[in-house]
């Protein structure tokens, strides 16, 4: 028997490699960013311990500000409250990255492998921010929303981590059970701008 699991994306069914085929232009691109490892970290920012430890686990220093975020070439880390983080790594990495951290940290965290439960659809193009602005009630005007800055807010009556990772670009991390609605909501909300759609 294999060992092999299969694991596919919330949106496998979305199609998105056909889609990508019928429109080379519009003013919003959407990407799914589909199956990385989502590690969620859990712990004492005020403790030199635990800060030194997550650095000498990932190679990049854990982010500390409130909405902000850290990003080399291997891990993404987000903060989402003051003891709490998710780690984004290539998918099948995340096991690694889990026992990594638990090698490294003492006292009191928590390490929590939730790739399975989340995805990440990527909003970019000339149009993006509007959609965004249709989306959310956060006021998203790019003066308010640097590069790197990551907030938890609702989104089209649904919730998601909304990461700048460019001058026209955003991650959106959303929940697997929220996915097929919030990818229905992106392509009404974006119909008169135009929808592309990018691998």
């Amino acid at each position: 028997m294999s060992d092999l699991v299969k694991v596919e994306s919330p949106l496998q069914h979305a199609d998105f490699a056909a889609l990508s085929a019928l429109t080379t232009e519009g003013g919003v691109v959407l990407r799914e960013d589909a199956l990385l490892g989502h590690v969620n970290l859990r712990g004492n920012a005020q403790d030199p311990e635990f800060v030194a430890g997550v650095a000498k686990a990932l190679g990049l220093a854990l982010p500390l500000a409130p909405c902000s975020s850290a990003q080399n070439d291997d891990t993404t880390i987000m903060w989402l409250s003051p003891d709490e983080w998710i780690i984004l790594v290539e998918g099948g990495k995340e096991e690694a990255t889990e026992a990594s951290l638990r090698a490294n940290l003492t006292g009191h965290f928590a390490v929590s492998d939730i790739s399975g439960g989340q995805t990440i659809l990527e909003l970019s193009g000339d149009d993006c921010i509007k959609v965004l602005q249709k989306s959310t009630g956060y006021d998203v005007h790019l003066d308010n929303f640097p590069i790197g800055k990551v907030v938890g807010t609702t989104f089209a009556k649904s919730s998601a981590h909304i990461r700048r990772t460019g001058e026209q670009s955003f991650q959106l991390v959303i929940r697997r059970s929220f996915s097929d609605y919030i990818w229905l909501w992106l392509q009404q909300s974006s119909k008169e701008y135009g929808l592309r759609i990018a691998l």
